[in-house]
C-alpha cells in the first residue's frame, strides 16, 4: 500500500537557502534539501484503487498559479519538540488550494483532518531534543523573510511507511493555471 500526500515542492535555489539553517541543534535529523516541501493534505496508506481514484480526482482540480513566502522558524511539540520548521505565510490562494484538497479527501472517504492547517517546510525531526535546545536554535536564527517563490504545480508524493522525513517519491504532477 502506498502512503500518499499532496504538496508543493520547494525550488532548488530556495532549498539551498534553507540548508544554511541546518546547523547547531543537538539531536536533529536534518531533512535532505530534495525532500523539502509544503504538505497540503496527508492521505496515509491507501490501496491501489484508492490511489487511482485520488490521482484521477486531483487531475480534475483547477487552481491559479500563485506565490508563497517563507518567513520565520518554529517548532512543533512544545516541551517535547519533535520537529523544526520554516514558516510559510498564509495567503488566500494557499488556503483555497489546501481547502480544495481537504474537500477532495473527505469526498474520497478520508476522515476530516483534525489539526488546523499550518503551512511549513520541515527542516529537521528531533529525537530527544529539549525545549531549551530548540529555543536556543530559534533565537540564533530569528529574522525576516527567508525566500519567496512561485507555485506552478501540485505534486502527489509517496513516502515509505514509518521512516518519516523521506525520501519521498513524486508519483504525479498537476500543473496550476
Amino acid at each position: 500500500m502506498p502512503r500518499l500526500f499532496t504538496g508543493l515542492s520547494v525550488p532548488p535555489e530556495v532549498a539551498n537557502r534553507l540548508t544554511l539553517l541546518q546547523f547547531g541543534l543537538p539531536r536533529a535529523r536534518w531533512i535532505e534539501a530534495t525532500d523539502f516541501h509544503i504538505t497540503l493534505r496527508f492521505f496515509g496508506d491507501v490501496t491501489g484503487d484508492q490511489a487511482d481514484d485520488l490521482a484521477a480526482s486531483l487531475d480534475q482540480l483547477s487552481h491559479p498559479i500563485f506565490r508563497v513566502q517563507l518567513q520565520g522558524l518554529g517548532a512543533f511539540g512544545g516541551a517535547k519538540p519533535r520537529l523544526v520548521w520554516a514558516g510559510v505565510l498564509s495567503s488566500p490562494a494557499l488556503a483555497a488550494l489546501q481547502q480544495a484538497h481537504e474537500v477532495l479527501a473527505q469526498r474520497l472517504g478520508h476522515p476530516a483532518e483534525g489539526r488546523k492547517f499550518t503551512p511549513h517546510v520541515t527542516l529537521a525531526r528531533l529525537r530527544g531534543g529539549t525545549a531549551q535546545d530548540v529555543s536556543t536554535y530559534l533565537s540564533m536564527n530569528e529574522g525576516g523573510p527567508i525566500a519567496e517563490f512561485e507555485v506552478r504545480e501540485v505534486l502527489l508524493y509517496s513516502a515509505k511507511a514509518s521512516t518519516g522525513g523521506g525520501p519521498y517519491l513524486v508519483e504525479a504532477r498537476y500543473p496550476l493555471g
